[in-house]
């Protein structure tokens, strides 16, 4: 596994075109991290997790819940992808479907880590 850099902060992201279903987001295309802006030049690769966390955890009957990690339910999951920017640095990105309230409904994106060019296999904590 190559080294990582963990950062955890969230990210501002713009599609090429609006994704179809808010909650299904495809790759973005570009997205900001402090002040600074990333254009996507390579989607590498991409997947889900349906797994419940939190409060969400503990509210479904067993036999549902093998059926929800498969596809989803409302306002669980995250779709992660591993992107390289135009400077050649790769990030890996995911869209949180959990709401944030009233006023957030549709979820959050964030920035979860850098992976670093080869050297020490290890995790290294952010200093930004």
């Amino acid at each position: 596994m190559p080294p990582t850099r963990f950062i955890g902060e969230p990210i501002n992201v713009e599609f090429a075109q609006p994704p179809l279903f808010a909650k299904q987001p495809p790759c973005p295309a570009r997205f900001v991290w402090g002040e600074e802006w990333f254009e996507i030049v390579a989607n590498l690769q991409e997947w889900r997790d349906y797994g419940r966390r939190g409060r969400m955890a503990n509210n479904m009957r067993p036999e549902n819940l093998l059926k929800a990690a498969k596809r989803g339910s409302w306002g669980v999951g995250r779709y992660y992808f591993r992107v390289q920017v135009s400077n050649g640095r790769i990030f890996e990105i995911y869209y949180d479907r959990a709401p944030k309230g009233q006023a957030q409904r549709l979820g959050s994106w964030f920035l979860n880590r850098e992976i670093l060019p080869d050297g020490p296999d290890e995790e290294v904590k952010s200093e930004k």
